[in-house]
């Protein structure tokens, strides 16, 4: 058999185990079992209201109730602890079972709700919510709830802290469910906190006194730092504006420059005609240079013709 579907049997038994001893203890204030298999057999743990009901008579009905469990479950040597509840309006399972019961009486739901609810507080539950569902006072079904105190719908401490419990009750024009969902006295919750008047706090919160000494290095400066800081920022500023106004000036003497070299050039295109070469007199230009440097070369072949004359004679 695969591990799910083990699981799913697993908690269908325990579910039908849950239903055979609220029918057959429900006189006796069933509040509720635990199962835990063990080496020597399944070791369960009864919770009732009036633990003698359950064991009976010279162990009479415990004895019952064991015989049962093998032949229906097959279980193999169930051991059955009984305890006592030490406070029924504590727990949800007797309380819904208890209200289920006054509806059947004729108790109105409003009187019966409140009373109940009253009764879970007054035993110290830190919060309580009845929920009752159907047909509570005519042909139409409806919800009606009864809450006080503190109390979680969802998340872990939903699950780990508060006590749930169901009961039914038959009633003429159809059957009603009750749902009691308590959270009993001394519970802790994850948004708790305490304060603690007379405590070391190093003690405590280590953590916080290294952050408390880190804020005493950043505290407020007295008035000789005060001083110097704002002497500082003064400096800082001066400097700023010192730069500024020889960005400034910089920036009109060119502004001024731009302006001369405009007006010359203004009042050479206004007043006076520039010669401008052309291509022709650039040409001529380089003619003349060209018949001056062969005249100089022809210059300096008679001079060397006429020297190598006189060596020769």
């Amino acid at each position: 058999m695969a591990d799910e579907h083990q699981f799913i049997q697993d908690g269908m038994q325990r579910s039908q185990i849950d239903e055979f001893f609220a029918e057959e203890l429900g006189r006796a204030g069933y509040g509720g079992m635990e199962m835990a298999p063990t080496p020597m057999g399944m070791q369960i743990v009864l919770k009732a209201e009036k633990p003698g009901m359950v064991i009976g008579k010279g162990g009479k009905n415990i004895r019952k109730v064991t015989t049962q469990l093998e032949e229906r479950f097959n279980l193999e040597d169930p051991q059955i602890d009984v305890q006592e509840v030490d406070e029924p309006d504590l727990n949800a399972r007797i309380v819904a079972d208890r209200l289920a019961n006054a509806l059947e009486r004729g108790w109105y739901f409003r009187k019966a709700g409140h009373t109940t609810l009253e009764r879970i507080m007054d035993a110290g539950a830190l919060g309580a919510e009845i929920v009752l569902s159907g047909k509570v006072t005519g042909a139409r079904s409806r919800v009606e709830k009864f809450n006080d105190g503190y109390i979680k719908h969802n998340g872990e401490p939903a699950e780990t802290v508060v006590d749930h419990g169901q009961g039914v009750a038959v009633m003429k024009l159809g059957t009603i469910g009750v749902d009691v969902k308590i959270i009993p006295p001394g519970a802790e919750l994850p948004d708790d906190f305490h304060v603690h008047a007379d405590m070391d706090v190093s003690e405590v919160a280590p953590d916080a006194v290294e952050a408390n000494e880190a804020a005493d290095l950043i505290s407020e400066p007295d008035d000789e730092e005060l001083a110097e800081i704002r002497e500082e920022a003064q400096a800082d500023a001066d400097e700023e504006s010192a730069e500024a106004e020889a960005d400034a000036d910089a920036e009109d003497v060119e502004a001024v420059d731009e302006e001369v070299v405009e007006e010359v050039v203004e009042d050479v295109d206004e007043d006076e005609d520039v010669d401008v070469p052309t291509d022709e007199d650039v040409e001529d230009d380089f003619e003349d240079l060209d018949e001056a440097v062969e005249s100089e070369a022809e210059e300096m072949m008679d001079e060397m013709d006429d020297e190598e004359a006189d060596t020769e004679e």
